[in-house]
């Protein structure tokens, strides 16, 4: 049954869909879990969510690069058994703390636990044949996407009828399926016959490779952009004319970036493939930045939801572009490496990110937070245009 690639892909796939689906029923609604369950100040939530917000990417970078050295060593597949046992522990703890403080300790194991999605894509790419790389990876990035389309509608309705701390209890029931899929289900990679003797060669190589360095750097880059965002959105939302009920409406906003992105993400992919992944992630970061632009204009919620989705559109080819061109780059033996030094940059952007957009919605007005993503994106595009394609 799962000797074929399509086939591990697609319960790979459906993992990633759970995951994803668990982290975005908790993240948009976080700061009204801070103020409603944890007695929070309205006046102090973004600083205590900047905080929260960035120690599980702390932690969890400052450990990624160990945890992708044991994956390479014992096993992708016990790696993910380790983070989604951990996560879902870590949601169900969440379900019952009483304090922020309690809820920062939280955060901390979930930091310890960190790393399934790294798991996946090196799973994925040691899956996939060559041939296949950007098409199987932008279907990953479409299983992200579409857990970013259900988990927040899910976690919306949980909390609007029965409460915040039940999508705690669902997000942990999610991981803990997750964590038997790994256990029962999900094979791992055989190993390359020449890994071995490589090994010990490539070990300290892969972060003096300028091509590997630099996707690494530019990923640090994207997640910034997507933590200076994420952490404001409710309260953002619930600036805006119209809206009555923040927590729905916001898991609406939400899911339409995850709807668009998944009906973009394929086809990004494809195209990286067919036409080189340098150029796809040029276009795909310019574009995102103008729909940054544009999210940031509108007062009414209706404008911000079409706006949110044009977003989605062209953002959903950027991570698959940069870990395309990582898996161009690396062999299958060094990929559980390759993708956890990945997420530990990604985790020095969250880190950054949500301190950084808590700062911006604090001193100035919140839609400074999409002018600044919009700015790194951009940064993102005209950096590989007059590396790749300047004449």
């Amino acid at each position: 049954m799962m000797n074929s690639w399509q086939v591990r892909l697609g319960v790979l796939t459906c993992v990633v869909i759970f995951m994803s689906a668990g982290y975005t029923m908790l993240i948009p609604f976080l700061p009204m879990y801070l103020i409603k369950e944890l007695g929070v100040d309205p006046a102090d939530v973004k600083m205590w969510n900047g905080a929260i917000f960035s120690v599980t990417f702390f932690i969890g970078g400052c450990l990624a690069p160990l945890w992708g050295k044991m994956a390479d060593k014992y096993g992708k597949r016990l790696m993910g058994i380790r983070s989604a046992a951990g996560l879902a522990l870590a949601y169900f703890l969440g379900s019952i703390v009483q304090s922020p403080e309690q809820m920062f300790i939280v955060r901390a194991i979930q930091g310890l636990a960190a790393g399934l999605i790294s798991v996946c894509f090196a799973l994925a790419s040691s899956f996939v044949p060559p041939s296949k790389i950007g098409v199987g990876l932008g279907i990953i990035q479409t299983g992200l996407t579409l857990g970013n389309i259900a988990g927040p509608l899910i976690g919306g309705m949980l909390a609007t009828y029965f409460g915040m701390r039940a999508s705690f209890v669902v997000a942990s029931c999610f991981l803990t399926m997750i964590t038997l899929a790994f256990i029962f289900v999900i094979p791992e990679p055989e190993a390359d016959p020449k890994a071995k003797s490589q090994e010990e060669e490539q070990q300290g190589s892969i972060l003096s490779r300028p091509a590997i360095l630099e996707c690494l750097i530019l990923c640090c880059l994207v997640y910034m952009v997507i933590l200076f965002i994420q952490p404001i959105m409710t309260l953002y939302v619930g600036s805006l004319e119209g809206v009555d009920n923040v927590m729905l409406l916001s898991g609406l906003s939400f899911s339409l970036v995850g709807v668009a992105s998944a009906i973009t993400a394929p086809i990004w992919g494809s195209f990286g493939q067919k036409k080189g992944f340098h150029i796809s992630l040029m276009m795909a970061s310019f574009l995102a930045a103008i729909g940054n632009i544009l999210a940031a204009m509108p007062r009414t919620f209706t404008l911000f939801c079409v706006c949110n989705f044009v977003y989605g559109l062209f953002f959903a080819g950027v991570v698959p572009s940069i870990t395309s061109i990582l898996a161009t780059h690396t062999e299958k033996n060094e990929r559980g490496r390759v993708y956890a030094y990945m997420f530990s940059f990604q985790q020095v952007g969250s880190v950054i990110g949500p301190l950084l957009g808590g700062l911006l919605a604090t001193y100035f007005p919140m839609q400074s937070v999409f002018y600044a993503a919009a700015f790194v994106l951009f940064g993102v595009s005209g950096y590989t245009y007059l590396k790749y394609y300047k004449k």
